[in-house]
Parts: structure tokens; sequence; C-alpha cells
């Protein structure tokens, strides 16, 4: 299992890594939560149609900084983030508790 940190994290957050196209199409849909977070990798934009639960979205960089962070409820359409390369998805409010935010360099721990 992989892990991430930024420098705000309290603890290295568990991780799941989607980099296929079926598992990045697949995302949390059909789950009721997540412990910690799902990288998609590559990946630009998001939805939560079908989704059960609010979820924040990080997108970023190619080098893993944070370009923007943002609160979906279910059932919307996330727009594309200019150069975004990977996103970051969690329950809603786990970000701000892992210092997840503009400008924040996350750092992936592939065991």
């Amino acid at each position: 299992m992989a892990t991430l940190t930024t420098p705000g994290t309290p603890a290295p957050v568990a991780l799941e890594i989607a980099a296929s196209a079926r598992t990045r199409r697949r995302g949390l849909l059909g789950r009721d939560g997540i412990d910690g977070a799902l990288l998609l990798s590559p990946a630009a934009a998001v939805h939560t149609l079908g989704m059960r639960f609010a979820i924040d979205v990080a997108y970023m960089d190619r080098k893993f900084r944070v370009l923007a962070v943002r609160t979906m409820k279910p059932g919307r359409m996330g727009r594309p983030r200019p150069r975004s390369r990977h996103i970051l998805e969690a329950e809603a409010g786990a970000m701000e508790r892992w210092g997840v935010r503009r400008g924040a360099q996350v750092t992936v721990h592939d065991r």
C-alpha cells in the first residue's frame, strides 16, 4: 500500500493508486467511503455522478504540487484544470486535516 505526505500532514495517509483507464473511470463509485485517499493518474477532471458521499478533490501538476482543492457534492461535474496531471480524491474534510492545500507539495511513497 502506498502512502502520501505533505509538509503539513501529521502522519502518512493510506493511498490507493488508480493508474489504469478502468480504475480511473471507476474511481470511488459504488463505495460508501474511503480510508485514506485515491490518486488518479493521469487525470485532469473528475465527476461525482453516482457517488454516495461528498469528496475533496486536489488537482496537482506533473510534480505533485497542488493547483487547487475543491469539495464536490454527489451529482456534480468537475471542470478540467489547466496543467493538472494528477488528482487526489478523499472524503470531504480530509484534505484540510492533512494539510493538502493550494501550493502544497504532495509526496507519494510507494512501498
